[in-house]
């Protein structure tokens, strides 16, 4: 049986506001929520939280696990354990794996391996392909987290590139439909030209001229035409360009938009000064752009433009990473340090720590349907995160969690760190130990 739970002096942040307070978890779920609560039994187990944040667990829209078929990168188990670690306490996983997550089998395969495994919350989205309409028509909405499409290729190659077939898919769903957007034709032509200069050594900060600003622009500006045209319900991944920005309204809310945006951690911090000292460390489809591109970013996360931070967490080997450009992979590892890089930005005046709970935690919420998780309330799922914003440690070799064994925050101090993580009403994460508890639960959608 859950031992029942008792978090007090707690800084409590949630709907726009920061309140102190005491929280009270009865197995699963947030109980009560007051100013004090006395302890009700000797069973209870008591945590002075200190004047500390308590957040809602971050729910991270786009993550790749590696599992099944490239597990020597990743799995469910050590990828959902360096969330929680994190204070990610949901996930929704890509397709992109070996086999594709583009049938109904596959995708329930997925579901049992994080029935056993995860230590967070999970679902995954199902992959579109140019010839799995009829599968795509059988997936249950309420089930599933929504659709994924590679409009421009990256890991795993699922590229859709008939426009016939994703204009056929855009009019067929209701489901959420998530795309990766780069312009193919753009980005094959620059990186021919470089080819014939360089051969496989292109200096990596040739990656965003590569995967260039007009390949992204091109890409979403004609998804989100198709998808006024038919009325889908589209949301773009991983914006990395200014110029894109401006694609997106922040003049209806967020549950009335038809077409929403996300942000990754790896654009709102790293730019391209940075590929000098950590080269193909920072090398990510698309790519990190300039430091103009990150303050426009930066400016459309806060006015409401775009609406979800997310990580694209996405682990490779570090002799994968090592290859020279043309045969190093894209993607890094990222969940165990999001919160901690944001906490940082809110320390450099970037953003309120209010404005990290409603995009990292009430707007994918919101925007995928998540039911009773998100938010700090009487009634949901206890997925709470406890902040201390006062206690600096550095990222090292020694406590990177990840089964890729590096970070490309290695050697970052963060001021802030993550006390406890509680998954479904379970001490899951305590002061640098992720506890031997697998409490994650399948997210369910209230659609």
């Amino acid at each position: 049986m859950t031992r029942n739970t008792l978090i007090k002096n707690a800084r409590i942040v949630n709907e726009g506001k920061i309140v102190e307070g005491d929280i009270y978890i009865e197995n699963n779920i947030i109980k009560e929520i007051d100013s004090s609560i006395s302890v009700k039994s000797a069973d209870i187990m008591v945590i002075d939280a200190e004047g500390n944040y308590v957040f809602p667990g971050m729910i991270d829209d786009q993550v790749h696990f590696r599992e099944p078929g490239l597990t020597h990168k990743a799995n469910i188990e050590t990828e959902s354990k360096a969330a929680i670690a994190g204070g990610i306490t949901s996930f929704i996983e890509m397709p992109n794996t070996n086999p594709q997550t583009t049938t109904l089998e596959k995708l329930e395969e997925k579901f049992d391996i994080a029935a056993k495994s995860s230590y967070a919350n999970y679902s995954f989205m199902f992959g579109g392909t140019n010839d799995n309409l009829d599968e795509i028509l059988k997936v249950d909405p309420k089930t599933v987290a929504g659709l994924k499409l590679f409009l421009g290729s990256s890991t795993g190659n699922m590229l859709v590139d008939d426009p016939k077939v994703i204009e056929k898919i855009f009019s067929s769903t209701d489901m959420v439909i998530s795309v990766h957007c780069e312009d193919e034709a753009t980005i094959k032509e620059n990186l021919a030209k470089y080819e014939a200069e360089y051969g496989d050594d292109i200096p990596m900060e040739m990656h965003l001229i590569i995967r260039s600003e007009e390949a992204c622009y091109k890409s979403s500006s004609k998804a989100i035409e198709l998808a006024k045209k038919t009325g889908a319900r589209l949301h773009i991944f991983h914006l990395s360009t200014g110029k894109e920005t401006n694609l997106f309204t922040n003049k209806i809310p967020l549950k009335d938009k038809k077409i929403t945006a996300e942000v990754c951690i790896h654009h709102l911090w790293f730019s391209d000064e940075d590929y000098a000292k950590k080269g193909s460390h920072i090398k990510w489809n698309p790519a990190v752009k300039t430091a103009d591109d990150r303050a426009q970013l930066w400016k459309a996360l806060l006015d409401d433009r775009i609406d979800v931070i997310a990580t694209d967490h996405a682990p490779h080997t570090l002799e994968e990473k090592n290859n020279p450009y043309t045969k190093a992979p894209s993607g890094g590892p990222l969940v165990q340090h999001a919160l901690m890089a944001l906490m940082e930005a809110h320390h450099q005046g970037k953003i309120s720590v209010e404005k990290i709970v409603e995009k990292a935690c009430h707007n994918p919420a919101i925007l995928f349907n998540v039911e009773k998780r998100g938010y700090i309330k009487e009634g949901y799922f206890a997925d709470l995160v406890i902040v201390d914003p006062q206690s600096p440690w550095t990222v090292n070799k020694s406590n990177i969690l990840y089964k890729c064994g590096w970070s490309p925050f290695e050697g970052s101090t963060f001021k802030s760190r993550i006390t406890h993580t509680f998954v479904n009403g379970k001490l899951v994460y305590n002061n640098f130990n992720v506890l031997d508890v697998k409490a994650g639960e399948r997210l369910t959608f209230d659609r």
